[in-house]
């Protein structure tokens, strides 16, 4: 029994000469800085660090799933929009054929300019050939 309360009053004698050491370092104006942190207290800066990492890296993906929808659905979209024009187109040129009406393909402005030279050439032949014969 007395080697326990021996034992006690050498630990609690130890324990008051380090906590007087640090209260003497305090005093003159030098507080220490802990050398292991708590282990349930993480330490500011590293938490700080870690979080604004983490936060362009999130920000980052979020951006490129963003970029990666918007382009994929703009391309479903015009897809959808080409088929159902083209369904549409087919489904009237169905319906002329059926009423017998003639498909009227536009031609371009092209072709249209040399057929209409080719008509005016046709007729300023004739009347030359015309006056010709009259002579």
């Amino acid at each position: 029994m007395y080697v326990f309360l021996v034992l006690f009053v050498l630990s609690f004698t130890s324990i008051v000469f380090m906590v007087r050491r640090k209260m003497a370092m305090v005093k003159n104006g030098w507080v220490p800085q802990p050398l292991h942190p708590h282990p349930f207290v993480p330490d500011v800066q590293k938490l700080k660090h870690f979080t604004v990492a983490n936060a362009r890296r999130v920000e980052h993906v979020a951006l490129v799933t963003l970029l990666r929808s918007y382009v994929k659905t703009l391309n479903l979209l015009k897809s959808q929009y080409r088929k159902s024009v083209n369904k549409l187109t087919e489904l009237k040129n169905r319906n002329k054929i059926k009423n017998g009406e003639p498909i009227n393909t536009d031609a371009s402005k092209f072709l249209k300019m040399v057929s209409d030279y080719k008509h005016k050439i046709r007729t300023i032949k004739r009347r030359i050939h015309e006056e010709e014969n009259k002579m």
